[in-house]
């Protein structure tokens, strides 16, 4: 089998997360700067074996647009281009930052750990990620 990657995408960083290769278990993989987005999934696609990008959709609490959305589906658009091979799967990401600070909280990272946003962006993409397999699970 392959990875799932989960992208928590934002205009200046982005949240990856990936699975392992049975899609068991979601971790947090690395924060990198938008520009650098796609070199680094190039890059990670040559050395692990990827079967879907999950994304982040953001949305409001009424299922409406956000600033964000617009910028998150011109990323998509270019990543469908980058990996045509590839299957890319929206997934609802609202409150992922908030349950990111209260994993932090609980998983007892110091204030210091919690106040670097790139450490919320790799386990908002994660809390997507498990979110989107456990979907899976039921819509079987």
């Amino acid at each position: 089998m392959s990875r799932l990657l989960a992208i928590d995408y934002g205009l200046k960083r982005v949240g990856i997360a990936v699975t392992d290769p049975l899609q068991i278990i979601a971790t947090a993989l690395e924060t990198v700067p938008a520009k650098q987005l796609i070199n680094f999934l190039i890059s990670y696609c040559k050395k692990e074996e990827v079967e879907a990008f999950i994304v982040g959709k953001p949305l409001d609490l009424n299922l409406q647009k956000t600033d964000s959305t617009d910028a998150v589906y011109k990323f998509v658009k270019l990543l469908k281009k980058t990996f045509p091979k590839h299957t890319v799967h929206l997934h609802d990401e609202r409150f992922t930052s908030k349950m990111a600070l209260d994993a932090m909280i609980r998983g007892g990272s110091t204030k210091k750990d919690r106040r670097k946003k790139e450490n919320i962006d790799k386990v908002s993409a994660t809390i997507i990620l498990q979110s989107f397999m456990e979907s899976q699970l039921y819509n079987k």
